[in-house]
């Protein structure tokens, strides 16, 4: 009984410093996402990228706060979903059409318009999924942070090309004129745009890190790979940070397309409200 009142004690010492963490966290969140469309408007768009990402960190972060702190409540998971809708869904879509397809017009401003929107019924899904208790385990559809990172990552990796090519620190060939090919990169990204919109809204499976199983490796041999993967992102971190990502967004279709995973169902989704309900 002494140790149950000094647990509630201390619980109740810190009272709503609980909550109020993850939820800083959370603002620290949509404080990149916002800092990112600065950056964007003002042409800095190695920042905006590095900003979209840095936001994926505290992302991270908060969720896992909450659950060390048990600080889980309502409000923090609505607020965090409208920092989500900012920092991946407008600060991406904006990076990108001021990025390269601004040029294009009513297409540019289209594509970006579908990756906001798709990324806003996406975390609309995903709460309605959660509220039910069928949103644990792997993700339906790619979720937005991913997206998000895909596009700033792809941004990352042409203004570090940029900025070598300027130092002449790269080779004079046709793959590198390609990547260099500013009329190549509005062509990618206008393709890319609706491709991760359509593939967050989707129904194929995306797997999540929380179903990872590294028991099997012994802590000697998961420190060894750690260093090799932290060496070759070191070497090459835009162009390795993008690979990686890229093959993320294609593990999803290439899994559904080899027959490894299966479509889910989401017309719970729809199910009738309880507050529409008569009293």
């Amino acid at each position: 009984m002494d140790k149950v009142s000094s647990h509630d004690g201390r619980q109740a010492r810190l009272g709503g410093a609980v909550y109020i963490l993850p939820n800083l966290i959370t603002t620290g969140n949509l404080f990149f996402g916002f800092f990112s469309i600065i950056k964007s408007m003002s042409g800095q768009f190695g920042w905006a990228s590095v900003a979209i990402l840095l936001a994926s960190v505290f992302d991270v972060l908060d969720g896992r706060v909450a659950r060390l702190t048990k600080g889980t409540s309502e409000f923090g998971v609505q607020y965090d979903s409208l920092c989500d809708c900012v920092s991946f869904g407008v600060a991406p879509a904006f990076l990108m059409y001021q990025y390269g397809l601004l040029e294009l017009g009513r297409i540019g401003w289209v594509a970006c318009f579908m990756f906001m929107a798709c990324g806003a019924l996406r975390l609309a899904r995903f709460n309605v999924l959660s509220s039910i208790g069928k949103a644990s385990g792997d993700f339906t559809g790619l979720p937005i942070p991913m997206a998000a990172i895909t596009v700033a990552s792809f941004v990352s990796l042409m203004v570090d090309l940029d900025q070598r090519h300027a130092m002449g620190m790269l080779a004079d060939n046709s793959f590198v004129r390609i990547l260099l090919d500013t009329d190549m990169r509005k062509l990618f990204m206008v393709g890319l745009s609706p491709i991760l919109a359509l593939l967050m809204v989707s129904n194929i499976i995306y797997k999540s890190h929380k179903v990872l199983r590294l028991g099997s490796v012994r802590s000697f041999q998961l420190l060894v790979i750690l260093v090799i993967l932290m060496s070759i992102v070191a070497y090459a971190p835009e162009m390795v940070g993008f690979g990686l990502i890229f093959f993320y967004v294609l593990s999803g279709p290439l899994a559904w397309a080899f027959g490894w995973t299966k479509l889910t169902n989401e017309d719970e989704i729809f199910a009738e409200s309880s507050l529409d309900e008569e009293p």
